[in-house]
């Protein structure tokens, strides 16, 4: 009997000998692991910031310890959710300016610019938000209250899309501009000849070349303040569309220091400054830092009818709004970037755009395969253009199509709609679509993403039946849009994007299954922990 007793002791300790230490293991889990066959899963080991193995409960606690076990009881596990064209850096920034978003009329648009100086007596006052789409009068502001209530302290407001700024004169008095000032991919309106306080694209240079730049402690908070803003959404990787050296270098530092842990995919803005320091750097690669694109604008955007159609606008006879940059600066952009090893990602919004930048990528590229170049956002294709996606990536945004639903047909007419907005038709061409929100221009939420690529509704559900449904996607091609496709297009797919045995521990808990609920409860879902490198946040 002791012979007996001894033996189970023995084969006791040498099983618990045989397990391999790990970090944690998470148990009892409705994991989405997003691999190839899109499987589900109920476990997973980490180990040094790593998934180590996924499989069942039983099995993975049978072969490994962990001093911390995490018990999902059954709540759904995403792969941390990317977003494919975010400005990470100006939404932070935006933070410390005043918020004009969802305003109802230019003045409400006042009060708040008002509310906001008796606060912070700012020597010169920004912010951003405001969308005249969204007013009883669907009319560019001018400056005339700016001027009444503010004579003396600069103001300059962007528009929603950031493709207008209204400044009143005092900003103006601090720059040359006057009624006889032109600038090429911009426009200046007027009225009678006088200036409204309007600038669009290129000319809104003219008054942000001469705002205060942020200090370095408010740029430090800025990147703390949006990241924390994302991990509590549930985003572990931002693609922050367009910035420059000192802010790359600057959230290069913070993650070395660790005061920064969100992942981060810089687009570079394409300026020739920062083309010739960054294809002579070559790429940057870290496990918390990409830099290999660079951000090109092709055109403005649909709501200030800056996007670049190939006809009129349907509600602006004999206008066809503008490039902001030259065919010439396009083409000679794309073939310096495509003798490299970056990636090149173009704005191009209007049909006239999106054609011109498809054909010079066609014309770069040719040999050069897997080159994984994006056109972001992608918004109004012609029907012979879809077919050149084939080798292009679209980078899309779900919630510009339920944002713009209102208005977007008066800017462009019933026929080109249906090119529109077309995330399936997109998908078919090229095979994956990256998504993302383009925030602060729409809500950081990627819950309104997902919810507006497959039901395309506003969040009272509007329209019925929703918005041009043949191009509603999946709630598979959805997720993978979120994760597994936006990693790909960042040359990532092998490091993130699903739960795989190799791959950053980065993952989700959520209150709900965002695969399963009703529709219209997506927005509502809530995250429960955010976790990078298995840590949660």
């Amino acid at each position: 009997m002791k012979n007996i007793l001894t033996f189970f002791i023995l084969l006791s300790f040498l099983s618990c000998k045989t397990k391999e230490r790990v970090d944690s293991i998470v148990i009892n889990g409705n994991v989405y692991t997003v691999n190839k066959e899109f499987e589900n899963a109920e476990a997973f080991a980490i180990k040094d910031g790593k998934f180590l193995e996924v499989g069942s409960s039983k099995a993975l606690q049978d072969k490994y310890v962990a001093d911390t076990i995490i018990d999902a009881k059954g709540k759904t596990i995403l792969p941390g959710f990317i977003d494919a064209h975010c400005h990470f850096y100006r939404m932070g920034l935006g933070e410390q300016k005043v918020k004009l978003e969802g305003t109802k009329s230019f003045d409400e648009v006042i009060q708040k610019l008002v509310d906001f100086q008796k606060e912070k007596n700012s020597s010169f006052i920004t912010g951003r938000g405001w969308d005249q789409n969204d007013w009883e009068v669907k009319e560019f502001p001018t400056k005339d209250k700016l001027d009444s209530i503010f004579p003396n302290t600069p103001v300059a407001i962007g528009r929603v899309d950031g493709h207008a700024l209204l400044v009143n004169q005092a900003a103006i008095n601090l720059t040359t501009l006057d009624e006889n000032t032109h600038v090429n991919g911009g426009e200046i309106l007027k009225v009678n000849g006088k200036l409204t306080g309007v600038l669009i694209d290129a000319a809104m240079g003219i008054v942000r070349n001469i705002i205060p730049e942020p200090s370095i402690q408010e740029s430090v908070a800025a990147l703390k303040d949006a990241q924390k803003i994302c991990f509590d959404l549930g985003l572990t990787t931002v693609d922050d569309a367009g910035l420059n050296r000192e802010t790359i270098e600057m959230i290069d530092s913070l993650q070395k220091t660790g005061d920064l842990t969100m992942r981060v995919y810089a687009m570079v803005s394409a300026s020739k400054e920062n083309i010739d320091y960054y294809l002579n750097k070559g790429i940057i690669k870290t496990e918390k830092l990409n830099v290999r694109s660079f951000k090109f604008y092709g055109d403005g955007a649909l709501g200030s009818r800056g996007a670049m159609l190939r006809e009129p606008y349907s509600d602006q006879p004999g206008h066809l709004g503008l490039l902001v940059n030259s065919i010439e600066t396009l083409n000679e952009t794309a073939e310096r970037i495509s003798n490299s090893e970056y990636q090149m990602n173009t704005h191009a919004i209007g049909d006239s755009a999106n054609h011109a930048v498809l054909n010079t990528y066609k014309r770069v590229l040719k040999g050069k395969p897997n080159r994984r170049w994006r056109l972001e956002h992608a918004q109004i294709i012609s029907p012979e253009d879809f077919e050149h996606f084939s080798d292009i990536i679209p980078s899309i945004q779900p919630t510009h199509a339920t944002s713009d639903m209102y208005w977007a047909e008066n800017r462009v007419g019933a026929e080109r709609i249906k090119g529109g907005y077309a995330f399936k038709d997109l998908l078919k061409a090229y095979g994956k679509v990256a998504l993302g929100t383009d925030f602060p221009v729409e809500n950081v939420s990627p819950f309104l993403t997902f919810y507006a690529a497959v039901a395309r509704q506003d969040l009272d559900q509007y329209p019925e039946g929703g918005f041009q449904m043949e191009n509603a996607l999946s709630r598979e091609e959805t997720l993978k849009g979120m994760t597994i496709w936006a990693a790909y297009s960042n040359f990532e797919e092998d490091e993130k994007g699903s739960i795989e045995a190799g791959k950053f521990a980065d993952f989700i808990i959520l209150d709900k299954d965002i695969m399963a609920v009703e529709a219209s409860e997506i927005p509502k879902i809530k995250v429960i922990n955010t976790f990078v490198d298995g840590k949660i946040k």
